[in-house]
């Protein structure tokens, strides 16, 4: 007799099961900004980006404070500080010292550290409108034209290629130069601001336009789609209920990288005096100014440079690291 497989024991009891008293994990779903998330936080260049992106935010947002605290007003004039006879900083690096810690401005020597941080604002602010203007009119013209198609796509297609294919800083300074100093309830800065951020996200609108489009090309078709549009669902309930949500994804990538855009076109159009007036400060305007002096301190057009090329970086290496987090077929 063979003997048996099981050993019974003198009672004949079956087995015990010895996972009985382990504790049961209870299993949760991750839904799919968890999953970014996650992504996300593995991808420390990204992270870096992102901190980056946050500080900048902040010394915008409480520029008069931080000025009060290790700076001068910008628009206070240093004479003391500037060589009469050639009207350079006195002193090395730009007259950089514990009082002015990047420098005072040749000429007039204004403190060139409370102008940069207050040029954060201008151009951040400028940025984050004119991308929040694009955005929403790319979002709707691109999903209308990608949904409905027909005529309503070619019009609007039409329509955004002949914006792409507009002079924009052409067109940006020659309306600058007839627009009155008072307009919309604002005056002077404040005109141009508001003009900078309706031209810029006007003529911006159209490149989101084209990826919500092609998107929504894709998604007209699935199932959950054919399942509403069969239960009865209106075209609004689809466009906004539907089809919007599953756009996120790239409205949010397309966002990230459109900032720095944004803040790259403020700066030329304040180079070319088509931005701010003086003396509010500028990052661009920096620039202008600094021309006529880099031969002999090149100083004054170092920093507000690198204060751009930081915050355009910054913004890319975050931009690309959402499209990474983002992407549902990343294998990371």
């Amino acid at each position: 007799m063979t003997a048996p497989l099981h050993d019974t024991g003198a009672a004949g009891t079956a087995p015990t099961d010895v996972t009985a008293d382990m504790p049961a994990h209870r299993i949760e779903g991750r839904s799919p900004g968890r999953i970014a998330w996650m992504r996300l936080k593995r991808d420390k260049v990204a992270l870096a980006g992102g901190v980056v992106v946050v500080l900048l935010v902040l010394v915008a947002v409480f520029a008069p404070v931080i000025v009060s605290l290790l700076g001068h007003p910008p628009n206070e004039f240093h004479e003391d500080r500037i060589d009469p006879l050639f009207g350079t900083p006195t002193g090395k690096w730009g007259g950089m010292s514990s009082d002015f810690l990047f420098g005072v401005e040749p000429v007039n020597g204004r403190d060139v550290f409370s102008r940069v941080v207050h040029g954060a604002r201008i151009s951040l602010l400028v940025a984050f409108l004119a991308a929040f203007v694009a955005v929403l009119l790319g979002t709707f013209f691109g999903i209308v034209a990608g949904y409905f198609g027909g005529w309503i796509d070619s019009l609007i297609s039409r329509t955004m290629d002949l914006l792409l294919a507009f002079p924009q800083l052409l067109f940006i300074i020659a309306l600058i130069s007839v627009v009155p100093n008072k307009l919309w309830g604002f005056t002077g800065s404040g005109v141009r601001m508001g003009v900078l951020v309706v031209v810029i996200g006007f003529f911006g609108w159209p490149y989101i336009g084209r990826i919500v489009r092609g998107q929504t090309f894709s998604l007209r078709e699935r199932e959950y789609v054919e399942a509403a549009r069969g239960l009865g669902a209106g075209r609004t309930y689809i466009l906004f209920r539907e089809l919007l949500p599953n756009l996120v994804a790239p409205i949010t990538v397309y966002t990230t990288l459109m900032i720095p855009t944004n803040i790259l076109t403020e700066a030329a159009l304040s180079f070319l005096g088509a931005g701010v007036k003086p003396p509010t400060p500028s990052w661009g305007q920096m620039l202008s100014k600094a021309v006529s002096t880099y031969d002999t301190d090149p100083t004054f057009m170092v920093i507000p440079g690198l204060a751009i090329f930081v915050t355009v970086l910054a913004f890319n290496l975050l931009g690309d690291g959402v499209r990474d987090a983002l992407d549902p077929k990343a294998n990371r």
